[in-house]
């Protein structure tokens, strides 16, 4: 840590595909309702483009030279001990090992899913940011009952259909600017790790066979529950699955599938079958990252039964596993209700950024604390929208501004810019190292953009001095906190374009129309028909779209649609 303050650089990771691949090859039971098996590959690095590049954190020292203090030591709610601690690494100066559960990709992602991997890609680049090398594992489920259902009701091979869905997710990822993890592997490629570690279960004696089914058994590991804080007569059996009677507790849970006709399988001392659930992350978290890890994350609704299933089968399996803070990010609501495809209300990454630009997605996301439920909906997506815009809007004026003049006395910075540079680099740390408060993060960037936006339109901010030199820094600084947040964009001028070109789909006009709109409030002025002027303008700015009047003319820009900020203004 204590290089800490020298460096900060947060630079972009490449995916490391380091999944070895199982010996055991995936078979099918005789069936005439799939095609044939095709051997799964590896999935690819990122295919698709990212919508932005994120920029990497400029260095600590502020822009007058001066070295930034130490930063605070980072604390996390750990679900285990339901409390605030702060972050031991179990290797200090090594790496720090961080687990979180992927997806199990059998259908367009979901902006659950963009909750938790923007929260856990936040943490990632905190990390980064405070010197630690991280190693980042997250997992695809390339396996299982809904992927075969869905594989079965389309008539498509399973494997071809998880890997389908799996450059899906990669590709939306990529568009909300989440890094791509150390390591992505996949089950399909980890059979022989998940024997494995079942056979040690069974020796351990904490796992039994049934029929060629192996169940995990709860009554054997005194543990269990310790995570959840259920009760072992409370637990309920796994929700993916029903129950058997053939269990010796209710709360069993399998660790191996005996085969299906229709369904892949692989060969295992208990005949052919495939993984259950939740060994794969036990099996997979081990070979990446050892037995024992410093982050395991995911979302709330996995702490029972799979965070408390991996926990007791990491440990029936290597006592001396443990894992030292266990993150969990919250539920998402629609309109106030359970996102659920049973309402209707079940919204999909893509359908978000069809109208609206990823990192709109982004900034609404963090606008709420990782681990509190957050409520969406369009109205507070769009005052995301029109914030992102206000901001890049600022920062891109601001370079065009400073690129006309390069000079640079390489003298001190006003006191005032000073003293505003460090109070944002002090609550950007303050608040980050508090549990992650994004919320306070973002508030945190609001007085820099007034004080930018003073010295570039104000007559008084016009006139001070050393106003280029001040707007630099203030840039320089905005652009470490907006990186460390994952919304910083390769570039001001395209990010508003894509603002605006978002803005006129959701208003279903042209930007040709929008002019031709101006046009006619101009020559409703100049004939001093102000009621039509002004209907115009109105018109527009129920669709979103707002009319600045400026010495040059009138432009428009994106906003919050007239209609919704009465709703928004209540809501805050």
């Amino acid at each position: 840590m204590a290089a800490a303050a020298a460096r900060r650089a947060a630079t972009g990771l490449f995916p490391l595909l380091l999944s070895s691949p199982s010996r055991a090859r995936p078979r099918y039971r005789e069936s005439l309702t799939l095609p044939a098996l095709l051997r799964p590959r590896r999935l690819p690095p990122h295919s698709a483009r990212p919508f932005f590049c994120s920029a990497a954190l400029s260095s600590s020292t502020t822009s007058n030279g001066a070295a930034a203090e130490r930063a605070p030591d980072l604390h996390l709610y750990n679900t285990k001990s339901r409390k605030r601690e702060p972050f031991r690494p179990r290797a200090p100066g090594g790496e720090v090992g961080m687990y979180v559960c992927g997806v199990t990709p059998y259908d367009d992602s979901h902006i659950g899913h963009a909750r938790a991997y923007v929260a856990f890609d936040v943490l990632f680049r905190y990390l980064r940011y405070l010197d630690y090398k991280v190693r980042y594992v997250r997992n695809f489920t390339d396996i299982d009952d809904k992927i075969i259902a869905r594989a079965n009701q389309l008539g498509e091979d399973p494997f071809s259909l998880s890997k389908r869905y799996s450059d899906d997710f990669l590709s939306d990822m990529a568009n909300l600017q989440c890094l791509p993890p150390s390591v992505e592997p996949r089950v399909s490629d980890h059979i022989d790790q998940i024997v494995n570690m079942i056979k040690q279960i069974i020796d351990n004696g904490c796992a039994y066979v049934v029929n060629g089914d192996v169940y995990f058994s709860v009554d054997n590991f005194p543990e269990y529950g310790k995570l959840s804080g259920r009760k072992l007569d409370d637990n309920r059996a796994g929700e993916r699955v029903a129950v058997d009677e053939r269990k010796k507790n209710p709360a069993d849970f399998a660790l191996w599938k005996a085969a299906k006709d229709g369904e892949p399988w692989w060969d295992s001392p208990w005949g052919p079958g495939r993984p259950g659930w939740h060994i794969e992350c036990s099996a997979m978290s081990a070979q990446y990252l050892g037995n024992s890890f410093d982050i395991h994350g995911g979302g709330e609704d996995l702490i029972f039964p799979h965070h408390e299933n991996e926990i007791a089968q990491s440990r029936a399996a290597c006592c001396d596993s443990s894992i030292n803070y266990w993150v969990h990010n919250g539920f998402v609501n629609v309109n106030g209700q359970k996102m659920s495809k049973s309402l209707g209300n079940f919204i999909t990454i893509r359908m978000v950024i069809e109208l609206y630009h990823p990192l709109a997605l982004r900034m609404f996301l963090l606008g709420t604390h990782y681990r509190a439920p957050i409520n969406y909906t369009v109205e507070q997506l769009n005052v995301a929208s029109d914030r992102l815009y206000y901001t890049y809007q600022t920062l891109r004026d601001c370079e065009v501004s400073t690129q006309q003049d390069q000079s640079n006395s390489g003298d001190s910075l006003p006191y005032t810019t000073t003293q505003c540079i460090e109070k944002l680099h002090r609550e950007f740390e303050t608040s980050m190292s508090d549990d992650l408060h994004t919320t306070v993060a973002l508030a945190a960037i609001s007085e820099p953009l007034k004080v930018m936006n003073d010295l570039l339109h104000t007559r008084k901010g016009k006139k001070q001095e050393k106003r280029l030199e001040s707007l630099s820094a203030l840039e320089e600084k905005i652009r470490m906190v907006l990186s460390g947040l994952g919304l910083m964009p390769s570039s001001y001028y395209e990010a508003l374009q894509q603002l605006r070109e978002k803005a006129l789909r959701r208003a279903s006009i042209t930007e040709e129309q929008v002019l031709q709109k101006i046009e006619q409030r101009t020559s409703a002025r100049k004939a001093k028909q102000y009621a039509r002027s002004d209907e115009i303008r109105d018109e527009l700015a129920a669709l979103g779209i707002a009319l600045m009047d400026g010495p040059d003319g009138t432009a428009w820009r994106p906003s919050v649609p007239s209609s919704e900020q009465a709703v928004v203004a209540s809501s805050t």
